[in-house]
């Protein structure tokens, strides 16, 4: 054997190792799904469209008359934005997982009390002001009431809310709260989630057939399957596909879509079709389904970073605040209403930029340091 054969002999590897195969997307370290973003803002519109077009009540004040009068096709399609929490949910149930993986209740309690509290601190704030300056309903909160709010606690306490949609948040800190003991607190792994997917799917089928506020309370049967399903999509996304995921995807689709449309109020009330519910919800779910695989990847454009840090501020505010705002477009200033609309959301855009930068930004930082000490 020559020196070059031998050199060659000793340098090639004794052993070819396979290539890597994966069973579907997974999640790389510093990637940001923006598509999610997207989602988050889509949703959020959704949810405003429904409280200036879709319902009556104080908005008809706003507006000098009922929206179904002022936007009789509008209306048509508005009335199903409030569809938009149940799309909130399950994005909220993919996002927790993801953001949790691999770290303590500790991390979780921190990350959330810095990304929920300062902007709703603000919004409370500003919703006051509106109430005081350019009334709309007449309802000013008492002092005892906006202090119970400061806490995000009002809702268990019964006292009236501020902001009309924090029965939301009220909803997802019971998630988390259910997450962090029955998931976190061990560990988390595909077999622990997965487990708790099936356990709070059956805890709600028997908390939503049963008369027990305490266990309807702790449960939130009317939330669970949303939050179950974007926690299934997470698996998927970071595992690969699972016949038992997404059978747990389509047990609560049903369960999810079901409950939405027996929630339906009586057709001599509302127009709102159930089959157009279940094909609002299925849209939704089907496009967190797309994120989850990778199918829309190709959406992940610079700018819905910025879209997904306005959709919390927007979210808070566009409710009551921007009900003043419709009052002083519409009424004060004599614009019309099919120009009203665009700049109340425009108006509340800038106003949910304003508050992301200077009030979450240095103050999420602030209490970031706080609590890690």
């Amino acid at each position: 054997m020559t020196p070059t054969e031998m050199l060659s002999k000793r340098t090639m590897p004794t052993q070819v190792q396979p290539p890597l195969v994966t069973t579907g997307p997974r999640r790389l370290p510093g990637v940001r799904l923006r598509e999610l973003d997207g989602l988050r803002l889509l949703a959020a519109l959704m949810v405003c469209l429904y409280h200036y077009t879709g319902r009556d009540g104080p908005v008809a004040d706003a507006w000098g008359g009922s929206p179904r009068d002022v936007f009789p096709h509008l209306t048509q399609i508005g009335q199903y934005g409030s569809l938009g929490v149940q799309i909130f949910f399950v994005i909220s149930g993919f996002v927790i997982c993801m953001s949790s993986w691999g770290r303590s209740v500790g991390d979780l309690f921190r990350s959330r009390v810095v990304r929920l509290y300062p902007a709703y601190w603000a919004a409370l704030f500003l919703t006051v002001g509106a109430a005081v300056l350019l009334p709309v309903d007449g309802h000013i909160p008492r002092y005892a009431d906006f202090l119970v709010n400061l806490t995000m606690l009002q809702m268990p306490t019964d006292t009236p809310r501020v902001l009309g949609v924090c029965w939301t948040l009220w909803a997802e800190l019971r998630f988390y709260l259910l997450f962090a003991v029955f998931v976190l607190w061990k560990g988390t792994t595909k077999r622990r989630v997965t487990l708790f997917c099936g356990g709070w799917t059956v805890a709600a089928v028997i908390a939503q057939g049963s008369e027990n506020d305490i266990l309807n309370t702790l449960v939130v049967p009317d939330g669970a399957p949303y939050f179950v399903i974007g926690l299934a999509l997470y698996l998927i996304h970071r595992f690969g596909h699972d016949p038992a995921l997404w059978g747990v995807i389509a047990v609560n689709w049903a369960l999810g879509s079901g409950f939405a449309m027996q929630n339906v109020p009586a057709p001599s009330t509302s127009a709102r079709e159930p089959l157009i519910i279940l094909a609002v919800l299925t849209c939704g779910i089907g496009a967190m389904a797309l994120v989850a695989t990778g199918r829309l990847a190709f959406a992940r454009w610079r700018w819905l970073t910025v879209a997904g840090a306005l959709t919390y501020p927007f979210y808070l505010i566009h409710e009551h605040v921007g009900w003043s705002v419709i009052l002083v477009l519409r009424q004060h200033l004599n614009i019309p209403a099919a120009q009203t609309l665009p700049l109340t959301v425009a108006v509340m855009l800038l106003a949910a930029w304003l508050i992301h930068r200077l009030v979450e930004r240095p103050l999420t930082a602030y209490l970031r340091g706080l609590l890690r000490r």
